[in-house]
């Protein structure tokens, strides 16, 4: 597959066995930039110990407002090995952690399903969570039946004409509800022990962008239209402009009190049962990064 890559809706077709590029800008290479305890993810997802996130260089978007842009889209980072890999999920599982986090991985995946067959021969048994963007090719997915037991997907866009400005891609609203359908029918609806952590199962994120509410109220409807009840969402007040965002008029802002409350009760009115939302401050440039069930 890496040597006419076709693993993301993308399909550039590049040699990347030769050291050719294509849109995400990765080889063969696995190429990391740090891995870490990462407390502050949902409760469900960090609980008590702490999520073993693993953050990959590059990306398949462009996103103008990319709060890790110097990964995503600078590149930072280094190569290692599938075999270093494999190892860097041992030792994440040695200090505690609730689950091994992939972040940004789709460019990886390939390399991702080895190191994860390395680990487990060595005892990696705790649950592994993919945190994607949600581009991704149902194909590429179906690779990964057996080997996840969480998905993470974002779901940014119901508005494809967004995607297309905000993120430089085509399409994003089918391509990623097509993804996220598949990775329901992998693991299902959330299943969590008796501690609250997730073992298994699919939370959706969602990014509310100011100026794009409705926007966000189309996700939120498909959601509730398209998945089971019992799906779990977390939606996120966190926006600030960074990186390329403060050149769109736009975007060069955070979420005011007046729109978050505008999320808040069209959650309540689509009655959606699960997940987590953050709360604003009481001053529009105040962000308190709390969760709430």
């Amino acid at each position: 597959m890496l040597e006419k890559c076709d693993i993301c809706p993308h399909e550039c077709k590049v040699n990347r066995k030769q050291g050719k590029i294509g849109r995400c800008k990765a080889t063969d290479k696995v190429k990391i930039a740090l891995y870490s305890v990462h407390d502050f993810e949902e409760p469900c997802i960090s609980g008590k110990n702490g999520s073993g996130t693993v953050f990959f260089s590059n990306c398949n978007l462009n996103c103008v407002f990319c709060q890790n842009y110097e990964i995503s889209q600078l590149g930072k980072g280094k190569d290692i090995t599938i075999e270093e890999l494999a190892e860097i999920f041992l030792k994440q599982q040695e200090k505690g952690v609730e689950n091994i986090n992939l972040v940004t991985p789709t460019s990886y995946v390939i390399q991702i399903i080895e190191a994860i067959k390395i680990a487990r021969k060595k005892g990696l048994v705790i649950p592994i969570l993919y945190n994607t963007n949600a581009y991704e090719k149902v194909e590429t997915l179906k690779l990964l039946d057996g080997y996840i037991d969480i998905y993470l997907p974002d779901l940014k866009y119901a508005e494809n004409t967004l995607g297309e400005k905000y993120s430089k891609v085509k399409g994003y609203f089918e391509i990623a509800t097509k993804a996220i359908q598949e990775m329901v029918r992998q693991v299902g609806m959330p299943k969590l022990d008796k501690e609250g952590k997730m073992k298994k199962g699919v939370m959706i994120r969602h990014l509310v962008l100011p100026n794009h509410i409705e926007n966000s109220k189309k996700v939120l409807k498909w959601i509730k239209e398209n998945l089971p009840e019992d799906i779990y969402i977390s939606v996120m007040a966190q926006y600030f402009p960074i990186y390329k965002a403060k050149e769109w008029q736009e975007l060069n802002r955070k979420l005011t009190k007046e729109e978050w409350k505008k999320i808040e009760d069209y959650i309540e009115e689509l009655e959606i049962q699960n997940g987590y939302v953050q709360e604003l401050g009481e001053h529009e440039e105040e962000y308190v990064p709390k969760w709430e069930g």
